[in-house]
């Protein structure tokens, strides 16, 4: 397994589900600080373990329900107003997603992950994840065209 690779997906899915840098990287820290320190990573199965850590640690954050201002240095210069733009759309349809639906679509799409990984880490078989990953990509295609879930 290449920690670094996992550490910026592992951060990404925290990201995606705090909405705050900072914490994140904290989250992401104390994920693999879990993970070191665990036995289990001599078992197998390395990839699922981090993301259910990281996963309940995400869980007890996103109780606190904090949420990130843009920095006071930002600047909207080039293409990174388009960028951005783009960004905030994104995440304000992930927001509008059950929670359940936004953590699949990051750990599919965002994070690269395995059916079989993401079957596991969400317990479901691989059925059920085909039918609930179209469902979730139509209902989010229809937010980001600027619909509403409830049509």
């Amino acid at each position: 397994m290449d920690i670094e690779e996992q550490y910026d997906k592992i951060f990404r899915f925290c990201y995606y589900r705090v909405h705050n840098t900072d914490i994140a990287q904290d989250l992401t820290q104390e994920t693999f600080l879990r993970f070191m320190n665990s036995s289990y990573k001599e078992r197998g199965q390395q990839i699922r373990y981090l993301y259910t850590i990281a996963r309940n640690l995400c869980i007890d954050e996103s109780r606190k329900a904090r949420t990130e201002e843009l920095p006071e240095d930002y600047s909207d210069e080039g293409n990174g107003a388009d960028d951005l733009i783009r960004k905030i759309e994104v995440d304000q349809a992930l927001k509008k997603l059950p929670e359940g639906d936004r953590e699949l679509l990051i750990l599919r799409y965002m994070n690269d992950m395995s059916l079989a990984d993401i079957c596991e880490i969400m317990g479901i078989s691989r059925f059920a994840l085909y039918r609930k990953l179209n469902s979730v990509k139509r209902d989010f295609m229809k937010l980001m065209e600027g619909g509403n879930l409830h049509e």
